[in-house]
C-alpha cells in the first residue's frame, strides 16, 4: 500500500476532528486537507461548504486528492460521493441513492421490512397530512415516536409523553415535511457502527449515546451530549452486526449498488430482543469521538481498504485491533443549546491532548487569533482508561478545566452503565448469604445464654422476654429490637438531609417488634461520628424524637460517640434499641399458619433502610437532584424517603384478631424475610406485578442487571409489610386497613430447601 496518500476530510464537527486526527497519525498520509474544518482540526483548511459538491470536486482536482472521507450526512445526501466517483477519486461514504437509508426514514423502513429486520411497527404520512396521522395514532392505541422522514441533524425525533404531546409533535413535524410514526420501544439503546467496502463489513465496539439535553435522559433531543464505548450490554457487536448490518450489505451487493462507508444502526435492546430504530450512513457524533479512540489499526489503511473493496484481504493481513480500554466523551454545549444558541464567545483553558484525554472541536472558529464558539455542540472531551470509570474521570477532568460563558454539559454520561455491570448484591460489598450464615453460626452460642423466658431469639425480627410482672397485662412479654440504618447514612450525610435517618432507625425497630404484635415502650439511641457536631446530633436525635412521639413511646436516652480515625470526616452512623410489650397469647406469628393462607401486601414508601450499597453504586453517575422518568420527585428525595411506621396502618387489622403473621420486608427482601414466619413444609408464592411498583423501583428495574431473585432480595420493591391471613378473612382485614392493600400471593406446600421456599413469578 502506498505511503503518500493525500486525504481530504469533509466536515467541520467533532466527528470530523476525530477522523482528521486519526488520519494525521497514519503512516500512509502525505497531506491532510479538511473542508471546511474548524479551529482545532489538524490539516490544511479549505473554506468549501460540505454541500458545495462542485467546489469539493474542484478542490480534489486542484490538490490531487487520493481519498475523501465524508463526515456529515448532508454531503452524502447532496450526492458528493457520486460526483467524486465521476473523477475517479476514492471515497469513504455511500452514494446518494444509498444515503437514503438515513435521508429517508420511509426508504429505510421499507428496506428493513423487505429484509425482515426486526423493527417497530410504523406508518408513513406525507407533509401536511396531520389529520390522517392523528387518526392512525388513535387506531394504533400504543405510544408512538414521531420522526421527520428527512435529515434533521439528529434532532428530528420526538418521544411524546401524552396524547396531547403526540398531536402537537405530529402537527409540528408534518408541517416541515413527511413523517414516520413508529411504535415506541422500551429498552436499552446501542449504537452499532460498521466499516463497509460493499462486500465485507466489520463492526466496531457497541457504543451508547445520550440524546437528551438533561441529566437522567430528560429534556429536548439533541445531536448527542455524550457517548461511551464499549457499552456493557447483554449482547455483542458481532451478533447485532450479523442480524442488522450484514443483510443490508449483502442486499446492496446483490443489487449491484455496493454500500461503501460507515453504516450505523441504532438498535433498541428490548425484552423481546433487539429491534432496529434507524440507519445512519456515517460515523455518529459523538460516537465517532470515542470509537475511533479505541482503534489501533492505521486508519487510512482501513479507509482505503473500504474504498477499494479490499477490506477482507486487508483484515486478513492485519485484523481489526481494538484497545483493551474504555472511552467516554462529554459534549460541552453553547448557551441555549439545543434551542437558540449563543455564538462568538471566547473559549479558554482547553487542555492539550494526552494519552488519557483529548478535546475535539465541534463548532469553533478563529477570530482575531482567538478560539470562539461557532455552533451548538462546541467541544467533546474524551477520556480513555482501562475501565469506564477511569475514562469517565479523565473526560470530566478535561471538561471541567474549560471556560466558555454560559456553556453546559451533562454530568451523568454513562449513568446507566453501573446498573448493567452489577450482577450481584455481593459485588457491591454486601453479602446477604454471608449475613444469613453468620446468624446461623452465632445461634448456638446465643441459645446457651437463654432461659425458658426467652420466647423469640436470634433470627427473629426481635428478641422477646417474658416479663409477667407487668400487671396491667394478663401475661406480658417484652419484645426488643436493635438495628441500624446502614449505608443510607452516607447518602444522607453527603446531601445534608440527615433528620430523616432519625425517623429511619426508630421506625425500623417499631416495625420489627410490631411483627410480633408488640407495642413500643421505649427507645435508646446510639450515634457515632468522627467528630461531634452539636447541630448534626440535634438534627438526627430530633428526628428520633419525632418518630418516637408518632409511635407513642419515650426516647429514654442514648450514647453519642466521637471516634476520629474510625469514621471519615463528615460521616456518621446510628443504631438503636426499642423495647415493646405484648400479651403472650397474642404473640405473632400464630401456630395455625398453613398452605392456602393469603398474603396481603402493604406498600412501602421507598427502600426503607436496605439496599443502599447497591443503590449508591447504581446512581453513582447521575446528579441526585435530577428527576429521570418515571420519578415523581427528585432522585435524592426518593432515595431518602424515611422508613414508614406501620403501627398506625396495621393497628385496626390486628384488632380484628384475624392476622396470623406479619412480615417486615427488610434486608433480604421478600425471598429471605417470608421464611422467618413460616412453619416447616410451607412456602410462599409471590405474584410479581400484583402491586403497583413505586416510581423509584421502576427506574431501578430498568437500570438493573440483577436477576429477579437477586433484585427482590436486595430491595423491598414496593412491599414494606406482608400480612398473612386465612382466605375467609382477607376482606375483613383489608377493610380494617385505611389505605389500599394488595393480595400479592399465597402460602403453598413446600418440601424443598430453605432457599427455594419463596417463589417469585
Amino acid at each position: 500500500m502506498t505511503h503518500d496518500v493525500t486525504v481530504l476530510v469533509v466536515g467541520s464537527g467533532g466527528r470530523e476532528h476525530a477522523i482528521a486526527s486519526k488520519v494525521a497519525q497514519s503512516l500512509h498520509c502525505k497531506r491532510l486537507l479538511v473542508a471546511p474544518g474548524n479551529a482545532g482540526m489538524p490539516g490544511e483548511r479549505h473554506n468549501v461548504a460540505v454541500t458545495d459538491v462542485q467546489g469539493i470536486v474542484a478542490l480534489c482536482k486542484q490538490q490531487h486528492v487520493d481519498l475523501v472521507i465524508i463526515g456529515p450526512e448532508v454531503a452524502l445526501d447532496a450526492g458528493l460521493t457520486d460526483a467524486l466517483h465521476a473523477i475517479n477519486v476514492k471515497v469513504f461514504g455511500p452514494t446518494q441513492q444509498l444515503a437514503q437509508l438515513e435521508s429517508s426514514k420511509v426508504f429505510s423502513r421499507q428496506l428493513a421490512r423487505q429484509l425482515n429486520l426486526s423493527s417497530p411497527h410504523f406508518a408513513h404520512f406525507p407533509k401536511g397530512n396531520a389529520d390522517a396521522a392523528i387518526a392512525w395514532c388513535a387506531t394504533f392505541d400504543r405510544p408512538v415516536v414521531v420522526k421527520q422522514s428527512g435529515l434533521a441533524a439528529g434532532k428530528g425525533v420526538v418521544v411524546p409523553e401524552s396524547i396531547v404531546e403526540t398531536h402537537v409533535a405530529i402537527r409540528e413535524a408534518i408541517a416541515v415535511g413527511d413523517i414516520v410514526l413508529e411504535e415506541r420501544l422500551i429498552g436499552t439503546e446501542v449504537s452499532l457502527i460498521a466499516l463497509c467496502d460493499g462486500i465485507t463489513s466489520v463492526a466496531l465496539p457497541l457504543a451508547q449515546d445520550h440524546k437528551r439535553v438533561g441529566e437522567g435522559d430528560t429534556g429536548a433531543n439533541t445531536g448527542g451530549m455524550g457517548a461511551y464505548a464499549p457499552a456493557p450490554v447483554n449482547t455483542t457487536a458481532a451478533a447485532l452486526h450479523a442480524e442488522f448490518i450484514a443483510p443490508v450489505i449483502g442486499h446492496f451487493a446483490k443489487m449491484g449498488t455496493p454500500y461503501v462507508g460507515a453504516l450505523f444502526a441504532g438498535i433498541m435492546l428490548t425484552s423481546n430482543g433487539p429491534r432496529l430504530l434507524e440507519f445512519n450512513c456515517r460515523f455518529g457524533d459523538p460516537e465517532a469521538q470515542v470509537l475511533l479512540a479505541l482503534i489501533e489499526n492505521d486508519f487510512v489503511e482501513l479507509m482505503l481498504a473500504c474504498a477499494t473493496s479490499s477490506l477482507a484481504s486487508s483484515l486478513t493481513a492485519n485484523p481489526l485491533r481494538i484497545k483493551e480500554a474504555s472511552a467516554l466523551g462529554v459534549v460541552i454545549a453553547a448557551d441555549g443549546y439545543p434551542h437558540k444558541i449563543q455564538t462568538g464567545d471566547a473559549i479558554s483553558d482547553i487542555p492539550q491532548s494526552t494519552p488519557i484525554a483529548t478535546v475535539y472541536h465541534g463548532a469553533t472558529e478563529l477570530v482575531d487569533n482567538k478560539i470562539v464558539s461557532a455552533g451548538g455542540r462546541v467541544l467533546t472531551c474524551v477520556g480513555i482508561g482501562p475501565t469506564l470509570e477511569d475514562a469517565r474521570t479523565h473526560a470530566y477532568a478535561a471538561a471541567n478545566r474549560i471556560t466558555l460563558r454560559g456553556s453546559h454539559m451533562r454530568r451523568d454520561i454513562a449513568w446507566r452503565a453501573p446498573g448493567a455491570t452489577i450482577h450481584s448484591y455481593a459485588s457491591t460489598g454486601v453479602n446477604i448469604d454471608e449475613g444469613t450464615r453468620a446468624v446461623s453460626l452465632i445461634k448456638t452460642s446465643v441459645e446457651k445464654t437463654a432461659s425458658d423466658l426467652v420466647l423469640r431469639g436470634v433470627g427473629a425480627f426481635g428478641g422477646a422476654l417474658d416479663v409477667s410482672f407487668l400487671k396491667q397485662f394478663d401475661h406480658p412479654v417484652l419484645v426488643g429490637s436493635t438495628d441500624g440504618v446502614g449505608t443510607k447514612v452516607e447518602l444522607a450525610a453527603r446531601t445534608g438531609r440527615i433528620r430523616g435517618t432519625g425517623h429511619d432507625i426508630v421506625n425500623h425497630c417499631v416495625n420489627d417488634v410490631l411483627v410480633q404484635r408488640a407495642y413500643p415502650l421505649f427507645f435508646l439511641d446510639y450515634l457515632a461520628s468522627s467528630h461531634i457536631d452539636a447541630e448534626m446530633v440535634a438534627e438526627v436525635v430530633g428526628g428520633m424524637a419525632d418518630a418516637c412521639a408518632a409511635a407513642g413511646c419515650v426516647l429514654l436516652g442514648g450514647e453519642t460517640a466521637e471516634m476520629p480515625g474510625v469514621y471519615a470526616p463528615g460521616a456518621f452512623d446510628i443504631a438503636g434499641t426499642l423495647v415493646g410489650v405484648a400479651e403472650r397469647d397474642q404473640l405473632l406469628p400464630l401456630q395455625n399458619i398453613q398452605a392456602g393462607d393469603v398474603l396481603i401486601g402493604v406498600l412501602s414508601n421507598g427502600p426503607h433502610t436496605n439496599g443502599y450499597s447497591y443503590l449508591r453504586k447504581l446512581f453513582a453517575w447521575i446528579p441526585l437532584e435530577s428527576q429521570p422518568a418515571p420519578l415523581d420527585k427528585p432522585l435524592v428525595e426518593a432515595l431518602l424517603m424515611s422508613h414508614r411506621n406501620y403501627l398506625p396502618v396495621l393497628k385496626g387489622a390486628l384488632d380484628t384478631e384475624h392476622v396470623k403473621a406479619l412480615v417486615h420486608i427488610t434486608g433480604g427482601g421478600l425471598p429471605d424475610n417470608m421464611p422467618r414466619v413460616l412453619p416447616d413444609g410451607v412456602g410462599a408464592k409471590i405474584n410479581l406485578g400484583s402491586w403497583p411498583m413505586p416510581p423509584l423501583f421502576q427506574l431501578v428495574q430498568q437500570l438493573s442487571a440483577l436477576n429477579t431473585d437477586e433484585l427482590y432480595r436486595t430491595l423491598n420493591m414496593g412491599i414494606g409489610m406482608v400480612v398473612i391471613v386465612a382466605p375467609s378473612d382477607v376482606s375483613a382485614v383489608q377493610s380494617a386497613i385505611s389505605e389500599p392493600t394488595f393480595v400479592i400471593g399465597s402460602l403453598v406446600h413446600h418440601t424443598s430447601n430453605q432457599h427455594s421456599r419463596v417463589s417469585l413469578s
